[in-house]
């Protein structure tokens, strides 16, 4: 018996230490390949620091403080980066309700002609807004970006890229130039590091309500899964978007929002010599300046948290050319993300400067006053802010077809000149700041809309005035409502804020 137990003995040593043999080889396997990966990031960082193209920024987006900076203010092209400025034109569009996520966006000859990466929607087809932010956002899609320039252009691209370019100088990206809404190549189209970081910022700052699309994974377009290019997303922790980019002549871009423990940057990377070798120099950055960003600057009304995106959203097949409108709007929901009442779109004194007025119906302004002095050093918020611009434009009327050039050169292209904005109107209300409510089509519902606001709006709208001013002329006439009477910037701003608290959307500016 002893003897038998003895050869027991041996035989389950014998098993045990196989198997912690085998163990031990399969954790030997699994820490040589967690080494290789450090190492090839590691090489690869290294070797995209050293690309002569290469350009990169990290902002502490509480701060505003530059926390690296290399060849920042270099002038680059943008590639598809350009379509960062696409979505805050769309969200801008949203927010302000000249459009809705369900509205169809018409594709032109132009648009559907357009190099891939792309849905491949037809001539005379359709999609909706959000089918064109979720093919921006993941596909990176040519066609559905220039679907969206030209609706939002009045018909023309060309348009919409000068109300991109007022728009990005009047966010302090004052060396960025736009000729379309793509990033396709295009030797006038160009950016820094340093203005791609800033737009980073404003879109994280000013639409939370819509930022939550930048982290989506995939979405369902028709039969087709469409799956994100943006590779750190899901795989490094805190990285909530933002938007990937590459042409040959511009290499490979990135930009990178992190918001994690209390911290919360912005990561740029221009002219990567390779998806691995850029998004391991981004990994890189991240790891390296993360830890050194501030967890106490800003405040929770600065940088808003927002819920994140499902990894998968599913979006309405898009419209046929023969399908009527009407009918498919009954077949579409919304997938918008909830909005938090902490967001505020004014008073960001160490963010990106934020215009204090936003593009309207029937004239589109862009308006702001002076802001308070930064307490920092930082070239990122103490630029100069530019002169206030006004661009002339039709208004956006979601039932009319979008014209569609014939040829670049013809099309006719409104002049953006530098100018003070008057109103079309005789009755400009009072003096002074003014807080605006919203746009309708008669007086009377103007003055419903503000006596609603009034009622929500409590101590901060005691004293207000209510007014309507008329815009436009004939059946393109619109009234804003507002509110005037504020003695100063910060009680205009305080109304404002206590507006959205109520569900209210309104703007601050100087009237």
């Amino acid at each position: 018996m002893q003897a038998k137990s003895g050869i027991v003995s041996r035989s389950v040593s014998s098993v045990s230490s196989s198997r912690s043999g085998s163990l031990f080889a399969r954790l030997l396997a699994v820490l040589s390949v967690a080494v290789t990966i450090v190492l090839v990031d590691s090489i690869s960082a290294e070797a995209e620091a050293a690309n002569p193209k290469y350009a990169g920024i990290v902002v502490d987006a509480k701060t505003g403080n530059v926390l690296y900076s290399e060849n920042a203010d270099r002038l680059q092209y943008p590639a598809s980066l350009t379509k960062m400025m696409t979505l805050y034109m769309t969200f801008e569009a949203l927010e302000q309700g000249r459009i809705r996520l369900d509205t169809q966006v018409p594709f032109s000859a132009r648009a559907a002609a357009q190099a891939p990466t792309k849905l491949g929607v037809r001539a005379g087809g359709s999609i909706t807004v959000e089918q064109g932010i979720l093919g921006l956002v993941t596909l990176s899609a040519n066609d559905a970006a220039t679907a969206l320039g030209e609706m939002l252009g009045g018909g023309s691209e060309d348009r919409f890229a000068q109300l991109m370019t007022a728009k990005a100088h009047a966010l302090g990206m004052t060396r960025t130039t736009y000729r379309n809404a793509n990033g396709l190549p295009n030797t006038a189209q160009m950016t820094t590091a340093r203005d791609q970081a800033r737009l980073g910022i404003a879109l994280r700052q000013h639409f939370p309500q819509y930022y939550g699309y930048f982290s989506t994974r995939a979405f369902k377009f028709g039969t087709r899964t469409i799956r994100s290019h943006n590779r750190l997303v899901g795989s490094v922790r805190g990285v909530d978007g933002i938007k990937t980019g590459y042409t040959r002549a511009a290499g490979f871009n990135l930009v990178s929002s992190v918001q994690v423990d209390g911290k919360s940057i912005v990561g740029v990377v221009l002219g990567g010599a390779s998806t691995p070798a850029r998004d391991a120099q981004m990994r890189n950055l991240i790891a390296t300046y993360l830890p050194k960003a501030s967890s106490r600057g800003g405040s929770s009304a600065l940088v808003a948290e927002t819920a994140p995106a499902p990894a998968m959203i599913e979006t309405p097949a898009p419209v046929e050319p023969q399908k009527a409108p009407q009918q498919v709007a009954k077949t579409i929901t919304s997938a918008q993300p909830p909005v938090s009442a902490a967001a505020a779109d004014l008073g960001l004194p160490h963010k990106g400067p934020l215009p204090d007025a936003r593009y309207q119906v029937a004239e589109t302004e862009v308006a702001y006053a002076e802001t308070a002095a930064p307490k920092t050093d930082n070239p990122l918020v103490t630029q100069a802010m530019p002169a206030p611009t006004k661009v002339k434009t039709k208004t956006f009327k979601p039932q009319a077809a979008a014209a569609v050039p014939t040829d670049e050169s013809d099309a006719a292209v409104d002049n953006v000149t530098t100018a003070s904005t008057n109103p079309t109107s005789a009755n400009t209300g009072p003096a002074g700041w003014v807080v605006q409510v919203g746009v309708s089509p008669s007086r009377q519902m103007a003055m419903d809309l503000l006596d609603s606001a009034k009622s929500k709006g409590g101590k901060a709208l005691a004293s207000a005035k209510p007014f309507a001013i008329a815009y436009g002329a004939g059946s393109e006439q619109v009234y804003r409502a507002r509110f005037g009477g504020f003695d100063d910037q910060r009680d205009a701003i305080n109304a404002c804020k206590a507006l959205k608290k109520a569900g209210v959307k309104c703007w601050a500016a100087a009237q």
